[in-house]
């Protein structure tokens, strides 16, 4: 199992943990994840780490698909992917209506069908095998809709990416998910609890035969994003991470529309769930964050003292031996556990 150490995207002011980043790559971290809503951008920081580094890998976690066009994110993914030696992870994701339509000003649209055509019109791109056509849903190459001029024509790459890029995709969902195994390297699932790997179990399943050549989870890496906080105190260590979930599981979309409340009720936490988003929704969010369930917050990611969390740990390991995990994205500012969880992992 791979470790990987999540970055994020920036506050008011940029300020990258180069650091830390160091310190990951000689602890021998595989990755490095950059992220953008609506300030810093994922791949300039990506860039940057990887002009400041040797071997540790960057990724984008995500990058926001509605922002760029399928051939923007491939000729930037393949820049990177040449200027780096190959260390680039090109990750992208829908990212969620309230961004797309009132950052972007483009419509949301079909996530998973974005997904799936995005995907596959980069892939498309990065082979060269011809120019490149597509007549999709939501994508055509060349574009002969509404104010085209008529011109367009089929492209191929001038760039000759020698590397290898791959793409994963950020997805909760069912559909997503089995989107995802069809046409990408890998999955973030923005939480996961390494013992119920079977509520992804059939939309990869679903995916891999889409995808046909035999795909299984051996070209497929699972890769969730795990909030690790070292202390004596387990529930002073929970509570940043119960209000990260309240905000999600609460906040983060309409009533009835909720992919991450769908997400908790998935993983067993239904009533937990729904009494979250109501009192988030009626703007009780310190009551939101003490209804995120203990065990969930345990389930999904590791805290405590470092005898606690290396023997949480071993659900992960366990995991990662049956393919169900491939990568831990780790979410920690302190130096003392990413040296712990290299030792225990690496």
């Amino acid at each position: 199992m791979k470790l990987g150490l999540i970055s994020g995207y920036s506050g008011r002011k940029m300020s990258i943990p180069i650091d830390a980043v160091r310190h990951a790559e000689n602890l021998g971290y595989d990755s490095i994840w950059t992220a953008e809503a609506y300030g810093s951008d994922a791949v300039t920081p990506a860039v940057w780490i990887l002009a400041q580094t040797t071997k540790i890998k960057a990724g984008t976690a995500i990058m926001q698909m509605p922002a760029r066009s399928p051939a923007m994110a491939a000729m930037t993914a393949m820049s990177i992917a040449e200027l780096s030696g190959g260390r680039f992870i090109c990750g992208v994701g829908a990212s969620g209506p309230q961004v797309v339509e009132g950052w972007h000003g483009v419509p949301y649209g079909k996530p998973v069908t974005r997904l799936r055509e995005y995907i596959a019109i980069m892939k498309q791109i990065i082979a060269r095998q011809g120019p490149v056509t597509f007549d999709g849903e939501m994508y055509q190459l060349p574009y002969q809709g509404p104010g085209a001029s008529g011109l367009g024509k089929p492209l191929k790459s001038i760039l000759h990416c020698e590397e290898d890029i791959p793409i994963y995709a950020a997805t909760i969902t069912p559909a997503g998910v089995q989107a995802a195994a069809e046409v990408a390297d890998g999955f973030f699932p923005v939480w996961m609890d390494p013992d119920q790997y079977h509520v992804f179990d059939e939309p990869i399943r679903k995916g891999f035969a889409k995808a046909g050549n035999n795909k299984d989870l051996t070209q497929f890496d699972i890769a969730p994003f795990v909030t690790c906080i070292m202390g004596d105190d387990v529930e002073q260590c929970m509570l940043p991470i119960r209000g990260n979930m309240a905000l999600y599981i609460g906040g983060m979309g309409a009533r009835g529309k909720n992919f991450y409340n769908d997400y908790a009720k998935r993983l067993g936490f239904e009533e937990a769930a729904i009494k979250i988003q109501d009192l988030y929704l009626a703007g009780r969010k310190d009551e939101a964050m003490a209804a995120v369930p203990a065990e969930l917050i345990d389930a999904c990611h590791l805290v405590g003292p470092a005898a606690r969390i290396k023997d949480r740990l071993q659900r992960w390991t366990a995991a990662g031996k049956k393919g169900h995990v491939s990568s831990m994205l780790i979410g920690s500012q302190q130096p003392k556990v990413l040296e712990l969880l290299a030792e225990s992992v690496l």
